[in-house]
């Protein structure tokens, strides 16, 4: 069976003038909010943490989003323009709070989650200047949780349609927040995507929305399921482990990186955006997932997803 093709958009590149070297236009949609930890606030959402890694990599980024008329609004849409993000597509909605997050650490560094809902990023409408943006990217971003409402849902998907009409790449990050996580939601999210990101911690859940049996071996469940949803590449985090790449024609593994953790969040938002940058820029399979793992475990070694 062939695959999706992530090659679609190469005729879109701009020139950066003064390096000469090709500029990757990446279009991320979803959650723009706050974290709240014990010690305070910090900037997040996956797509937001997305958009920013990219752009630290090099990307010209474009996030689709919503903010509240707000504090965290106004704070967020700062940060997001202080990495050279163009937030034109980020909406104001007066009627509706920033989003927030409780967010709470164990003792190894690992996150749980308290989602707040009825925030503005459950508000994303369409216009048509989206049109124009996705048509003009390298690249698509998306998740799942940003997808929990139907205003949000029909407008991300959306823009997803057109980039898959168009022959854009587009990379799902699978992000199974309960209770805003289902077997639909997944399926159809999948269906629309070219690569699959996902963590060793979602491939159960994963599986289960296709009938795959979780019993087989990693490396064949993951064979199984590029080939059946004809994805282009499926990659898939595995915490201290690494990370593995599975492509229509090999299967390759990246040991984990070991540095001292202080916490996880973020570590896979910027696994992803280093990920697909390496991707669009044709870097060798081995090289580009190293240097993702190397990302990925330079975040975990401070507080915050984004310096």
């Amino acid at each position: 069976m062939g695959s999706r093709s992530d090659n679609g958009a190469s005729g879109r590149f701009a020139f950066d003038t003064l390096t000469g070297m090709k500029t990757l236009a990446i279009l991320a949609l979803g959650e723009v909010l706050w974290d709240v930890f014990a010690d305070g606030e910090r900037f997040g959402g996956a797509p937001a943490n997305f958009a920013c890694h990219a752009a630290i990599l090099g990307a010209d980024v474009t996030i689709v989003s919503a903010v509240g008329d707000d504090r965290r609004g106004r704070e967020a849409l700062t940060i997001l323009r202080g990495f050279g993000i163009d937030t034109s597509r980020t909406q104001v909605v007066p009627e509706s709070p920033t989003g927030t997050v409780t967010v709470v650490v164990n003792d190894v560094g690992k996150p749980s989650y308290t989602i707040h809902e009825g925030v503005a990023w459950d508000r994303i409408a369409w216009n048509d200047a989206l049109e124009e943006k996705v048509n003009r990217a390298n690249a698509v971003c998306f998740g799942t949780l940003g997808q929990r409402s139907e205003i949000s849902r029909n407008t991300i998907r959306k823009c997803i349609e057109i980039a898959r009409d168009a022959g854009i790449p587009r990379l799902v990050d699978i992000n199974l927040r309960p209770p805003f996580a289902d077997a639909a939601c997944i399926r159809e999210s999948i269906a629309l995507a070219s690569i699959l990101k996902l963590s060793d911690e979602e491939l159960d859940e994963v599986c289960a929305a296709y009938g795959i049996d979780n019993r087989e071996p990693v490396e064949a469940r993951l064979r199984q399921l590029r080939e059946s949803q004809n994805l282009n590449r499926i990659v898939m985090t595995c915490g201290a482990n690494g990370a593995v790449l599975v492509t229509q024609n090999e299967v390759v593994h990246q040991p984990g990186i070991a540095v001292a953790v202080v916490d996880t969040v973020g570590a896979g938002d910027s696994f992803a955006a280093s990920f697909l940058l390496g991707v669009l820029r044709g870097m060798p399979h081995e090289i580009n997932l190293r240097n993702a793992c190397e990302i990925a475990a330079t975040v975990c070694t401070h507080a915050g997803a984004v310096p």
